[in-house]
């Protein structure tokens, strides 16, 4: 599988793309997306002198200020003792508690494992560890590791390398990355990462607590170092800042791949000439199609995120049946749920809902096709046999944000619920409110409610106008569609003809322009303008349904008005389309007057109107 990485860079943000392609100058997919933004850079791996805020015996944990806005939190199996040995873990209770072993004012260095996500602060470790491309080094530890991802010829072949060309102190760990690495490549890493650890240990001494001792490295050099050598075919990079950086970051580690990286310099952005910004918008969507016609459904929720399976429109071909059908369709889901999974970088607890299947051998074929997927993923995760109600549970190591909690923000209007009040529920709710206002000494009131709002109100069934006679009161209405929908606001109380002098849109003998949307309900001769909410009924206006018409107000109800057509339609109900897109010199909009009447701007409802009333 051959990798290729595109890196676009500007002021306020990086994006990172990996496309993986089975064969040399075969098709590419994007695989992995990464955006990092100034002021929201992952700190992990950043290491830091702390002071210990806090112990907290009965969750054996502590917390410790690192000098971010929250403190981070360090477990008591990550904890390191003074002569550089591991503490004994607690297991279920056996070993040392945290307060044996740390005490609050205490500096400690540590090193963030996972970012702060939501709520929560990043997670600390004092197993402090500097990553080079083919290894990591551990100042602390001892002897050698190899990564258990690798084949087992190749890691026996790895150990061996790496144990001749070092012998301590500190620890080392073979990379995935290392797969077909030489001894000469080992030789030159292990000095580049001791020479690191002699800047770390420096600036340890210099540092006073708490602040920043060792910083990562910049997000495209993050993810070139995760490439295996092997796989990578080449990094274009759009900056010239970032492309000496990625050059540099080779030059040190890997020189024979230093020609692979290229700067792009075409008119058309980078991604844009790649198709990832559809990929990138891609990542928001709750629906993701199957190739047969399938789909899947993505739902986010606090404590896992739930993929759903659905056959959509395939039926199946030939004589397979339905059982063949749904097994086609859940293999599919399942090589895309990786692919997703990748793309979206979701951690943490994963329920997968594929579709009943009757038969074991199908069941284990889709979970052996979700597994080998898996293997391409260097996110470490853990998938469970199929549960007795047919879902896949899995975790997924999650140590950063996605690109889709990166790009978005909880909706202003429904707070990251997904839904919000019905426009019944706010009229029902502010009935009420409403018939508390009725008990002031106030005769008249105006509120500020969504359109639709208004709509239930007037509805002869609402209540609405059974209240007004039991209590003597009249309401008004007013906004325009841009409101929330559970916008209900008392805009002005008073005397009644004060508060519906501001109430209503038009008074009697205005002219005004209106677009004429629909024959009238009763007779086919007139028509039916709307300003948001409120209706305009024009008498002779049937034949010029979709056009604007200058017309005079005869009548003005709360919710209604009556008008009548001016200039040549009012006479003969000729010239069709006449002056119907143009305004007289001497009108003005009922919008401005609206602003005049208001000054905050809230009469939405007359915004589609023109005054005729001259200054």
């Amino acid at each position: 599988m051959k990798k290729t990485i595109l890196v676009s860079a500007d002021r306020g943000e990086t994006r990172v793309a990996v496309l993986e392609s089975k064969t040399k100058g075969g098709k590419s997919d994007v695989a992995e997306l990464y955006i990092e933004r100034r002021g929201q850079r992952s700190i992990v791996g950043n290491i830091y002198k702390g002071k210990v805020d806090n112990v907290l015996p009965g969750m054996e944990a502590a917390f410790v200020d690192i000098g971010l806005e929250r403190n981070g939190f360090l477990h008591v199996d990550e904890i390191v003792l003074p002569n550089g040995e591991q503490a004994p873990k607690r297991g279920r209770g056996t070993g040392p508690r945290i307060g044996d072993l740390i005490k609050a004012g205490q500096e400690i260095v540590v090193q963030v494992v996972k970012d702060p996500l939501k709520s929560k602060g990043a997670r600390l470790s004092m197993n402090v560890s500097i990553a080079g491309r083919y290894l990591v080094f551990a100042p602390q530890g001892g002897g050698v590791g190899v990564s258990r991802r690798l084949a087992e010829s190749e890691r026996d072949r790895l150990r061996k390398m790496v144990d001749r060309a070092y012998d301590g102190p500190g620890g080392l760990i073979v990379r995935t990355a290392a797969h077909g690495a030489k001894k000469s490549d080992f030789v030159r890493e292990i000095g580049y990462l001791q020479k690191l650890n002699g800047i770390l240990e420096r600036r340890t001494e210099q540092t006073k607590a708490p602040g920043l001792v060792f910083q990562e490295a910049d997000l495209p050099v993050r993810v070139l170092r995760d490439v295996f050598l092997s796989e990578f075919e080449k990094a274009i990079v759009d900056s010239p800042k970032q492309c000496e950086r990625v050059t540099g970051f080779f030059q040190r580690t890997a020189p024979e791949l230093v020609d692979k990286v290229e700067l792009y310099k075409g008119k058309k952005p980078l991604l844009t000439k790649w198709g990832i910004d559809k990929e990138i918008d891609s990542t928001l969507v709750r629906r993701v199609d199957l190739p047969s016609g399938g789909y899947l459904i993505i739902d986010y929720t606090e404590a896992l995120t739930v993929i759903d399976v659905n056959s959509g429109s395939f039926t199946g071909r030939g004589k397979g049946g339905l059982e063949e059908t749904i097994t086609r369709v859940n293999t599919e889901a399942a090589e895309e749920t990786v692919r997703q999974l990748r793309l979206r970088d979701i951690g943490g607890i994963i329920v997968i809902d594929f579709i009943d299947m009757a038969r074991a051998r199908n069941r284990d074929k889709v979970l052996t096709t979700l597994r080998k997927a898996l293997d391409a993923d260097k996110s470490k995760s853990y998938v469970v046999e199929v549960s007795p109600l047919g879902l896949v549970e899995m975790t997924r190591q999650n140590i950063t944000d996605g690109v889709r909690e990166i790009l978005t923000a909880p909706c202003p209007t429904c707070n990251g619920e997904g839904v919000v009040l019905s426009a019944e529920t706010v009229a029902l709710e502010g009935l009420r409110e409403m018939r508390d206002l009725a008990s002031r000494d106030d005769e008249a009131f105006l509120l500020r409610t969504n359109p639709g709002v208004v709509a239930e109100l007037i509805d002869p069934d609402s209540g609405l106008a059974e209240l007004e006679e039991e209590t003597g009161k009249q309401f008004h209405f007013e906004g325009g569609a841009s409101l929330p929908i559970d916008t209900f606001e008392l805009v002005e109380a008073g005397k009644r003809d004060e508060v519906e002098k501001r109430a209503l849109p038009f008074e009697v003998g205005e002219e005004v322009l209106v677009k004429i949307e629909e024959p009238h309900m009763y007779n086919a001769d007139d028509a039916v303008a709307r300003i948001d909410s409120y209706i305009v009924s024009v008498n002779g206006g049937g034949p010029f349904v979709g056009e604007q018409k200058l017309v005079r107000i005869e009548r003005v109800e709360r919710t209604a008005a009556v008008a009548s057509l001016l200039g040549d339609a009012a006479g003969n109900g000729a010239g069709k389309g006449e002056g119907a897109n143009s305004e007289p010199d001497h009108l003005e909009s009922a919008a401005s007057r609206s602003r005049r009447r208001d000054p905050s701007g809230g009469r939405g409802r007359s915004r589609s109107t023109t005054s005729g009333k001259e200054e």
